[in-house]
C-alpha cells in the first residue's frame, strides 16, 4: 500500500511539473508573438518622382509638405524612399522632357506639383499612378473625369481657393472700393477658371471687375502700373506665373498704394494685404499621405476622390495694412491670423 501511495504521489508531482512546463512554454511563445506583432511592419523601398512646375514659395512649400506627408506615413528619404525631383522652371518643353526622365526612373508613383506639371506627366503615361499636388481644377484641366471617381491613373489634392470668401474679405477691409482688377497669366488654364469665379464674386459684393491677362512675366510690371490707375485693389488667383513675380507686383503696387488680395498665404507674407486660404505646406502633407496610401496598396487612383479642403484661414498682413493706411476692423482682428513683415521699401534698400 505504501508503494502504491508513493507511486501516486510521484505521478501527481510529474503531472504538475509537466503542466507548469507547458504553461511557461506557452507564455514564452505568446510573449514572442506579441513582441513580433507589436513591431512596425517595414515598408518596402519605393521610388517617387516629383515634377514641380516652377520655383516660388508656395510650390516649394508644397513639395516640402509632400516629403513630410510621406515621412509621417512611414516613407523616409534615404531609408526606404528615393525621391527623384525635377523642376521645369516654367518651361513647357522642359516639363515634357523631365516627365519622360522621371518615367524612365521606374518611379512607383509620380507627383505633379501645379497644373502644367501634372498635365506633362499625364501625357507620358496612363499606367503609372499620378498624384496631383495643388491642381485647382482637375476636371477642367482634363486630368480626371470626375472629382469623386477620377476613373484613371490620376488622383490627388486640389488647392482650389475659396474665391468668394477672398473677395468678401477684400470688401470688408476696403469698404470704399468700387473696382477690382484681376491679374492673371493667359497661359495657365487653372487661372482662367478662377477669373470667372472672381468676376461672379465681385458682382455679388457690389464691385465692378476688370480682368488683366499677361502672356509672360515680362509684362507684369507694366500691367500693374496700368491697373493702379484703373482699379481700387488687385486680386491675384492661384497663378504660378504671377506668384513667381510677386515681388515685382508688390513693388509696383506699393508705389500707388494699391492693395493686393491674394489666393495663398505665402503671397501675403511677400507683401499681399490678405487672403482666405490653406497653408501650402499642409496641402503638400495631404498630397504626401495620398502618395503613401497608393504605395501601400491601400488606395487606387481610379477610385480615390480628389481631396479638397472645406475651409480656410483668414490671414492679414498688418505691416502692409499700415503701409497702405488701411484700418483692420476689430472683428477681423479677432478671427484672423495677423502677420508682420518687412515693408517692401525697406527690403529693397537692404
Amino acid at each position: 500500500m505504501k508503494n502504491k501511495g508513493l507511486i501516486a504521489s510521484v505521478a501527481v508531482i510529474l503531472l504538475f511539473l509537466g503542466a507548469t512546463f507547458v504553461y511557461q512554454l506557452g507564455m514564452r511563445s505568446g510573449t514572442n508573438q506579441a513582441s513580433e506583432t507589436s513591431e512596425p511592419v517595414e515598408k518596402a523601398e519605393k521610388t517617387v518622382g516629383i515634377l514641380q512646375f516652377v520655383s516660388h514659395e508656395a510650390l516649394d512649400a508644397i513639395t516640402e509638405g509632400i516629403k513630410e506627408g510621406l515621412k509621417e506615413s512611414g516613407y523616409t528619404e534615404g531609408d526606404n524612399l528615393t525621391i527623384e525631383f525635377q523642376n521645369g522652371q516654367a518651361d513647357q518643353s522642359k516639363l515634357a522632357t523631365m516627365s519622360q526622365q522621371l518615367l524612365n526612373k521606374d518611379a512607383d508613383v509620380l507627383v505633379g506639383v501645379a497644373t502644367p506639371a501634372a498635365q506633362a506627366l499625364a501625357n507620358v503615361t496612363q499606367d503609372v499612378p499620378i498624384v496631383l499636388g495643388a491642381v485647382t481644377d482637375p476636371v477642367g484641366a482634363n486630368l480626371v473625369a470626375d472629382m469623386d471617381q477620377p476613373g484613371g491613373n490620376i488622383t490627388g489634392v486640389s488647392d482650389k481657393a475659396p474665391v468668394a470668401a477672398q473677395i468678401k474679405l477684400a470688401k470688408d477691409l476696403l469698404p470704399e472700393a468700387k473696382t477690382v482688377g484681376i491679374l492673371y497669366s493667359s497661359t495657365e488654364d487653372n487661372s482662367k477658371y478662377q477669373v470667372a469665379e472672381a468676376e461672379a464674386a465681385a458682382e455679388e459684393n457690389g464691385l465692378t471687375s476688370k480682368s488683366y491677362a499677361v502672356p509672360s512675366s515680362n509684362e507684369i510690371a507694366q500691367m500693374v502700373q496700368v491697373m493702379a490707375r484703373e482699379v481700387d485693389f488687385i486680386y491675384i488667383p492661384l497663378d504660378n506665373t504671377i506668384a513667381n513675380a510677386m515681388q515685382t507686383v508688390v513693388q509696383e503696387a506699393n508705389k500707388s498704394k494699391t492693395p493686393i488680395i491674394t489666393s495663398v498665404d505665402t503671397m501675403v507674407e511677400q507683401g499681399g494685404l490678405a487672403t482666405v486660404g490653406q497653408d501650402q505646406f499642409t496641402i503638400g502633407v495631404e498630397t504626401g499621405k495620398m502618395v503613401a496610401a497608393i504605395l501601400d496598396g491601400t488606395a487606387e487612383p481610379a477610385t480615390t476622390p480628389i481631396y479638397t479642403f472645406s475651409d480656410g484661414e483668414t490671414i492679414i498682413n498688418e505691416t502692409q495694412a499700415q503701409l497702405l493706411g488701411i484700418t483692420i476692423p476689430e472683428n477681423l482682428k479677432d478671427e484672423a491670423k495677423l502677420i508682420t513683415t518687412t515693408p517692401e521699401s525697406e527690403a529693397s534698400d537692404e
